[in-house]
């Protein structure tokens, strides 16, 4: 379908150390009348692999957290339309077509969220937590924001009306063990400032009741079991994060540092 005028597209990806994920993704954005990359000072060949696209925008740029480099990405789109895509996710050619039928029709819709497919090692993740995972993907520059209050896992507040695509977003979420256990300590890291604005003093409940039960719940409530091997290591490293947020909460308040939030 031929983009018009009115409809024009920037999608948004920010990056570090994406060469792996970066030549399949931007040749599958060929629709887009922008693409830019917020780069957060990547080491490999991320940078180079983006600029060998013509209608590629590379931006380096300071991470702080995820909410405020979204926000900067944001700021530097120049349409209305923004479709907002990580490094690991892709866009099925379903999915694609219902993106660009939408925004033809330009119902009075500010936000839509995409429910996704996560896929372990390049196989399905069906249950462990997932199966009903929706977030918002694409949505109108002026009538969507991050908010500051979240630095990871960054909630959207949007100004008018949500809809929903039928078609899922594929996510590309475990490459391998080590990657989603790092991935897992920082989302926990991050959590952990986002505690401590909050006033949250950890206790035993938090230290240790608290990771026992997101992984019971996960692996048990959530259907983890029936993913085998790999919901049992999915809910592990859930809970894992969550141990790490306390942990390094605890360590912050011994040190007496405060919160930027």
């Amino acid at each position: 379908m031929k983009l018009t005028p009115n409809n024009k597209i920037s999608v948004l990806i920010i990056t570090l150390n994406e060469e792996a994920h970066m030549k399949e993704l931007l040749s599958d954005l060929d629709f887009a009348d922008e693409v830019i990359v917020v780069d957060s000072f990547s080491k490999d060949r991320t940078k180079e692999i983006s600029l060998s696209f013509p209608n590629v925008k590379f931006i380096e740029h300071p991470f702080e957290n995820y909410t405020a480099q979204r926000n900067f990405a944001i700021d530097q789109a120049r349409n209305e339309w923004i479709l907002f895509i990580d490094a690991d996710e892709r866009l099925t050619p379903e999915l694609k077509a219902e993106i660009l039928e939408t925004i033809e029709k330009d119902e009075n819709i500010s936000a839509y969220l995409f429910y996704r497919k996560f896929f372990f090692k390049r196989r399905v993740l069906h249950f462990s937590g997932w199966q009903t995972d929706k977030i918002f993907r694409l949505f109108r520059k002026n009538k969507a924001r991050y908010t500051s209050e979240r630095l990871v896992h960054e909630k959207m507040t949007v100004d008018g009306n949500v809809g929903k695509f039928k078609n899922k977003l594929i996510h590309f979420s475990y490459t391998d063990y080590d990657s989603y256990k790092q991935k897992m300590i920082n989302y926990g890291k991050f959590k952990a400032l986002e505690a401590h604005a909050k006033g949250v003093n950890p206790n035993f409940y938090h230290l240790y009741l608290h990771p026992t039960y997101t992984f019971l719940y996960q692996f048990i409530v959530r259907l983890g079991f029936l993913d085998g091997k790999k919901g049992v290591i999915i809910c592990y490293l859930n809970a894992l994060s969550v141990a790490m947020r306390y942990r390094e909460l605890k360590k912050m308040l011994a040190q007496g540092i405060t919160s930027k939030i």
